[in-house]
């Protein structure tokens, strides 16, 4: 019996030294840290989502190193490590060093060895915020302006670009399709807040990496990734929000899901929000007030007087967020995975439209966007098998389904038009890498691209739902293709100095055929076949000192889609934009320069300045057609206009962020952005968002996190606004003048978090403390006034 004892004590201290967990705490807050690098020479590991780790691969008489880019590094032995009861304290650092960054060139890579200004939000700034839209969490950052045409979107504007001339990209697939316009786009909005782990923003061209559409700026997101565990063991995790918003009523629910072992994982993302009217401030201008609205009663139009001429009659919406991952681990070098995204929203008004007058009267009874949505595929696998022609791979290839429509009809009218826009598209990028010495990165790569369009349209009686024919938006049965390689290379011959240079070669082909029933066209088809080849040069030095600098040259390229070329549509009152046959890629050219330094330990600025040159900027000019400088539309004698090749841009600007910590819970954050535009004529460029900046001090303990937050926008006065914004006058506040103009504003926020038992999160937040009537440069629609949000998180593993 006494062996048999024995013998059964050697065996469970044997599994015991086998199996051998550590935990990693945050020093200061004494809570586990995810995601630790712990390695040696020949060994490594990650920490888990509750900061274990298993150690039993690891020599007893080995030094271990801890890396992780929110804390101080570390190496203790591993006698250190047993004597401290296998308990590591890592100290947190104010800036993150050791970060990487993907969006550069879809491969991790140090910030410091990126020639180009990004912007990086991590998953811990994602779960910190309270933000209803993925627009609002690029507002966040302090250094990307949102336009808003109705409350259901956000528009960014980046270095003087938007809309088409900036682009989306969601894990790893671009989201810009043939029918992103010129205007303001509101399709982030397909992108879930709740569902993202991470968002990068490159600042500038990023067209050699990620073609057309990159020339004010690439955003990169990132959702939620399946993990594996380190054993098979099966592992669990649930997180689940709820969050009430008082200014619209704003009612979400958020889940997340998390399953699986060492071979596969499953991840799931559901969201639903529902918005009633949004209120505005009441203090300040009442030039922004809802005085009236439109109903119908007995079939007949009728205009009524608000009660509450600070709530927005005519701006809610839902909407449906969905993501699905499954992951499978073929083998140590190779990874597969599937992810499914759906994206839905009920109609969605078009708030400014529905405040647009005619004469003394409101003009429209209807105007709204039908459910956009978005379903999307992709299956993506790595590899990293080294061999002579790459170190790793990424295959992504991908199927999306989008649609859009528009619903409009005039006050007193009985017929309403109705356009919609469907469009399947295919994309397959092929990324490697490739370590060709102890100097030299190579990352290399293709790129394939197809989009097919349906656009269909028909008027309808409301009185007793008759139809008949009306003109589409587009071309109907169109398509777009595009092919597209590129190189980059990156040289670094010592540990200050690193290099970057890459080329790009597109490929687009647009065809499409016109339909003559209700235009008579002077020509019968458009037919697009041109290339376009980018550049872009590049250096960062880092010193002994703490000193970083980036000098960037970099060109970036649109080429025109079917919204460019194949649209017939109301541009603004009494102007309508027809086809052009004749229309080409647009180019820029950049120049980046960047300085940022560790003043001390506690204090870090970084200034970056930016100058941008377009030319045959994409425009929209006076034009004849068929010889006709006038047209009949929607029963409107209209001006013609046409995109053209008319225009050269020049674009300027600064930005200087600062991040000071104060002492052990406080940090204070400041950013400052100013940028100026015109063509060459004179006239300021549209997309150009006045000054705007923005300072925070944020406190942290173990429980309570709290951030103070002042939000500044500058004006633009009457003589500054481009010219397109000022004949949308009914948009704007007037001045002294009666002349519409955009006045400066300054907005207060407080949000707080309080943790308890450490999975349940409260959260109070108080925007727009001082219940500020206010509406953002070129918005339809005024910014929320007093907000007062509640929202209750939980985990569950």
């Amino acid at each position: 019996m006494q062996k048999f004892l024995l013998i059964l004590l050697l065996l469970i201290c044997s599994f015991a030294s086998q199996s051998q967990t550590i935990k990693i705490i945050n020093k200061k807050t004494q809570l586990p840290i995810e995601d630790v690098y712990i390695y040696t020479q020949k060994t490594s590991t990650n920490s888990s989502k509750i900061g274990q780790a298993d150690l039993s691969k690891f020599s007893k008489d080995a030094i271990i190193f801890f890396q992780h880019p929110s804390f101080q590094n570390l190496h203790l032995p591993y006698k250190t490590i047993a004597e401290e009861k296998f308990i590591v304290q890592l100290t947190p650092q104010l800036f993150k060093i050791n970060e990487v960054t993907i969006a550069a060139n879809k491969w991790e890579q140090n910030p410091k060895e990126v020639p180009v200004n990004l912007i990086q939000i991590d998953n811990k700034a994602i779960r910190n915020s309270e933000v209803s839209t993925s627009a609002d969490l690029l507002k966040e950052s302090g250094q990307i302006f949102i336009q808003k045409s109705q409350m259901g979107g956000g528009s960014p504007m980046i270095r003087g670009f938007a809309a088409n001339r900036v682009l989306i990209v969601l894990d790893g697939v671009r989201l810009n399709n043939a029918i992103y316009r010129s205007g303001n786009l509101q399709n982030l909005l397909n992108i879930d807040p709740n569902s993202l782990e991470s968002a990068e923003v490159i600042l500038g061209p990023g067209s050699v990496i990620y073609g057309s559409d990159a020339i004010g700026g690439v955003m990169d997101f990132h959702t939620i990734k399946p993990q594996l565990s380190t054993d098979s063991s099966i592992n669990f995790q649930l997180n689940h929000k709820t969050r009430y918003a008082s200014a619209n009523h704003e009612l979400g629910f958020h889940t997340r899901y998390f399953v699986g072992n060492h071979k596969w994982s499953y991840a799931g993302n559901i969201s639903h929000s529902d918005y009633s009217d949004l209120t505005m401030g009441r203090n300040g201008t009442n030039q922004y007030n809802r005085t009236e609205y439109v109903i119908r009663e007995n079939d007949v139009d009728e205009i009524v007087k608000n009660s509450k001429p600070y709530v927005q009659e005519g701006s809610q919406f839902n909407q449906l967020n969905i993501i699905q991952k499954l992951r499978y681990n073929v083998s140590k070098n190779t990874d597969l995975q599937y992810n499914f995204l759906y994206s839905s929203t009920s109609d969605i008004p078009r708030y400014d439209r529905l405040t647009q007058y005619s004469g003394d009267k409101l003009k429209y009874a209807e105007w709204y966007y039908g459910p956009q949505r978005l379903q999307f595929h992709s299956l993506n696998l790595t590899n990293k098998n080294t061999n002579a022609l790459f170190d790793n791979f990424k295959l992504i290839s991908a199927y999306q389904t989008y649609e859009e429509s528009r619903h409009s009809r005039k006050l007193n009218n009985n017929d309403i038009s109705k356009r919609f826009e469907a469009l399947d598209i295919f994309s397959t990028n092929l990324d490697f890498n490739k370590k060709l010495n102890s100097e030299i990165d190579l990352f290399y790569g293709f790129e394939y691209l197809y989009n097919y369009l349906n656009s269909t349209a028909y008027k309808k009686n409301v009185l007793n739902s008759t139809t008949s024919p009306l003109a589409s938006r587009y071309p109907d049965n169109s398509s777009y293709s595009s092919l597209a390689s590129y190189t980059n290379v990156k040289w670094k011959p010592n540990d200050m100095w690193t290099f970057n240079g890459g080329l790009r070669y597109s490929h687009v082909w647009i065809k499409s055929k016109l339909n003559k029933d209700f235009y008579t066209f002077p020509f019968t088809s458009l037919n697009l076949n041109t290339g376009a080849l980018n550049g872009s040069l590049g250096a960062t030095l880092q010193t002994n000192n703490n000193y970083l600098l980036k000098l960037n040259m970099t060109t970036g390229f649109r080429a025109p889609n079917i919204d460019d070329i194949g649209k017939v549509f109301d541009s603004e009152p009494g102007k309508v934009v027809v086809p052009n046959k004749d229309l080409k890629s647009e180019y820029a050219y950049n120049f980046d320069f960047s300085l940022s330094k560790n003043i001390t330990k506690d204090f870090f600025i970084d200034f970056n300045a930016f100058y941008s040159i377009l030319k045959d900027a994409m425009v929209r000019r006076d034009f004849t057609f068929d010889g006709q400088s006038t047209l009949m539309y929607d029963g409107v004698e209209s001006q013609v206009q046409a995109i053209v090749n008319d225009d050269k841009a020049i674009v300027y600007g600064l930005s200087l962020k600062a991040k000071a910590q104060l002492s052990s819970n406080f940090i204070l954050d400041a950013y400052y952005n100013r940028s100026k535009g015109e063509y060459k004529d004179g006239t300021p460029v549209r997309h150009v968002p006045p000054t705007f900046a923005s300072v925070a001090l944020k406190f942290k303990s173990k429980k309570l996190k709290s951030k103070l937050s002042i939000d500044y926008n500058g004006e633009i006065a009457n003589r500054d606004l481009a010219d397109t914004e000022k004949s949308k006058a009914y948009m704007y506040a007037k001045d002294r003048n009666g002349l519409p103009y955009s006045p400066e504003w300054v907005c207060v926020n407080l949000n707080n978090s309080y943790v308890f038992r450490d999975k349940i999160i409260l959260g109070f937040s108080i925007e727009n403390i001082f219940d500020t009537a206010y509406r953002p440069y070129s918005s339809g629609i005024s910014a929320p006034g007093r907000n007062f949000i509640l929202s209750l998180a939980f985990e569950i593993k």
